[in-house]
């Protein structure tokens, strides 16, 4: 399937003389075609896909009672793969570039691809932390289920950093592609089968639907950078502006897939029900950080000339996506099967609704940047609380239980610790004091519409806030309400084990940190963004 971009980016590459090889910050005078790769940009993706092939061979050496330690590699790859990201803070480094003409670049190194990358790889690490547990637990194949993991994360982390379209669609299938086998990897369960199915599905027509729209792209502007496109669009030949037009919006579609926008969303709550809890958790993260990091760069960087068509309907889609996210949840009952899971499932839908929101603000704005640092500043948000939301999802289970609500009635006097850290995470997604970070979020994505002068929008936004004040208080006054169960005690539950201790430990210690200071998430995710 990505045969015609990748061929179409050689032959740009070929006409501009670029070897396979490229600068680091800048060309040096006189380098010719021959360059050196900046190794230290490109660094924390690599050092992620080079730990995902050493667990793969070191699994084949290892006797079963000693792949635990895999996981402990694989969470000590991606923390060092998020140290690596440190002595970039402050630069902004370019590689894989053309060496004549526009001189384009491939991979670029810059704030807004360090935020996501930090966003990625932080994520990918508590996961990492969660799914130490759960592969034991669940008895799943923990060489597969690591290098599966640490592959999506290698390809999540290189996409905010594609400067082309090719590389765009590549990152984003190599993110895609092992998450299909990792929701699938409980073998012989019907509901795992299921959700690997419809999430392959609606992947592959994503990606299509995005294959289509780039070959139409590229075939109106001969380019892929996006640097390049965005300055050849408005210049396009008018027997050309049809198809240029249909590329455009073929490729903005094809994410909104990926971004499980309305009404793009109907594989999401099966998929994550069917999935190991931290899956689901990965995918509400990690997931929706690739599909909105590449959304923001086909349409700020590449398509700014159409703003005023991708604006107004992604102002729409975020209405729509919020909406239909928070009415799925308000649904979803306390006795049900699965209710834990499948209401994060809608309420990380409705989610993404509030980060669809500065985006389409973006195509109002004179400068886009502070719209996009919005989106960014609420997914750091949005990441650190729901990972935290899935760590007690995933740790308090009853022996035999399937995840009902009502299995956490009464969790307070059972797991004080776990209930006060879970009350917490869902007064932050509700954006309710003490979740002072949460509520600072809401207000600065409400701002962003206010001030693109989408009025109608920020109201729908307030309506769809107090909607979800219904489903996220119900679920915690059920931690503080008396159980009819006298019998129930604290060894009703697992014990938490070091991983999930230091997970739950980890995502209340980042969300109480911001809470107190949400100002400097806001601050950093704004600074020098393009």
């Amino acid at each position: 399937m990505i045969a015609l971009p990748m061929t179409a980016l050689a032959a740009e590459h070929a006409a501009h003389g670029l070897t396979r090889t490229a600068p680091r910050t800048h060309l040096a005078q006189g380098a010719g075609l021959v360059q050196s790769i900046d190794w230290a940009a490109v660094a924390p993706p690599a050092l992620v896909a080079v730990a995902a092939l050493v667990v793969l061979v070191a699994e084949l050496f290892l006797a079963e009672r000693h792949k635990g330690l895999l996981g402990v590699v694989s969470a000590a790859a991606l923390a060092l793969a998020g140290l690596a990201l440190v002595p970039l803070v402050g630069e902004d480094r370019a590689t894989f570039c053309l060496t004549s003409g526009t001189r384009a670049c491939s991979y670029v190194a810059d704030t807004f691809t360090l935020t996501v990358q930090l966003l990625v790889l932080g994520g990918a690490f508590v996961t990492a932390l969660l799914s130490i547990t759960a592969v034991r637990r669940e008895r799943l194949p923990a060489g597969e289920f690591w290098f599966l993991l640490l592959s999506s994360a290698a390809g999540a982390a290189l996409l905010p950093a594609a400067r082309d379209l090719a590389t765009l669609v590549v990152a984003l299938e190599v993110a895609s592609l092992p998450a299909f086998a990792l929701v699938g990897l409980r073998r012989g369960e019907r509901l795992s089968s299921e959700a690997a199915l419809k999430f392959f599905l609606s992947s592959v027509v994503a990606t299509a639907v995005m294959l289509l729209g780039v070959s139409f792209v590229y075939a109106a502007t001969g380019s892929m950078h996006l640097s390049t496109v965005a300055e050849a669009l408005p210049g396009t030949d008018s027997r050309l502006s049809t198809l240029a037009a249909t590329g455009v919006a073929l490729t903005m579609v094809g994410f909104a897939f990926k971004t499980a926008a309305a009404p793009f969303h109907f594989w999401v709550p099966d998929t994550y029900v069917g999935a190991p809890v931290p899956v689901a958790a990965y995918l509400s993260v990690i997931g929706k950080a690739a599909g909105f990091s590449g959304l923001i760069l086909v349409a700020v960087r590449a398509f700014p000339s159409y703003a005023d068509a991708w604006g107004p309907a992604l102002a729409v889609l975020a209405a729509l996506t919020m909406s239909v996210g928070n009415l799925g949840a308000l649904r979803q009952r306390t006795d049900r099967a699965h209710g834990a899971v499948r209401l994060l499932a809608w309420s990380s839908v409705g989610q993404a609704g509030y980060l669809l929101v500065p985006i389409a603000a973006a195509g109002y704005a004179d400068e886009p940047d502070r719209a996009v640092g919005t989106t960014l500043a609420y997914a750091l948000m949005y990441a650190v609380v729901n990972l935290g939301a899935f760590a007690v999802v995933a740790a308090i289970r009853p022996s035999g239980a399937d995840g009902r609500l009502e299995d956490f009635r009464g969790l307070v006097h059972t797991r004080p610790v776990a209930a006060a850290a879970l009350a917490f995470f869902l007064l932050c997604l509700a954006g309710l004091p003490p979740g002072v970070v949460g509520l600072f979020a809401k207000v600065a994505v409400f701002q962003s519409a206010v001030d693109a002068g989408l009025g109608w929008l920020a109201v729908v936004m307030a309506l769809n806030v107090v909607v979800a004040l219904v489903y996220y208080l119900t679920w915690t006054a059920l931690l503080f309400r008396p159980t009819a169960d006298r019998e129930r005690t604290p060894s009703a539950f697992p014990r938490l084990s070091a991983p999930l201790t230091a997970t739950l430990a980890l995502t209340g210690a980042l969300a109480l940190a911001s809470s107190g200071a949400p100002q400097l998430v806001l601050r950093f995710t704004t600074a020098a963004l393009f």
